[in-house]
């Protein structure tokens, strides 16, 4: 396969494991919210979503630098695009403030 199509698939993979890791967190973070057990729902969530991630990358690098490099690219960039495009509602917000 054409070296530039490979780094390009695995910025793509990267920016897949990305959503998978950070909307993973935000449903875990509303429903830790209303949870009578959250200490269960972050400790399993995060376990689960750094196994997943550690896999991927692993898989997905092959043992080459270049596809790690951009598979991680790929995982800021989606990073970046979750947190602007899932804002915490103003209820919950408005709760977490009246709480403490």
């Amino acid at each position: 396969m054409n070296n530039s199509l490979t780094i390009l698939l695995s910025g793509a993979a990267g920016a897949a494991l990305g959503v998978i890791f950070f909307g993973g967190l935000w449903w875990t973070v509303r429903r830790g919210m209303t949870s009578p057990r959250p200490a269960v729902w972050f400790a399993g969530s995060l376990m689960l979503r750094i196994s997943v991630v550690m896999f991927g990358f692993y898989f997905v690098s092959g043992g080459d630098w270049q596809r790690l490099a951009a598979c991680l690219i790929g995982f800021v960039l989606a990073r970046i695009a979750l947190t602007r495009f899932t804002k915490a509602p103003i209820e919950l917000i408005e709760k977490v403030h009246d709480a403490t």
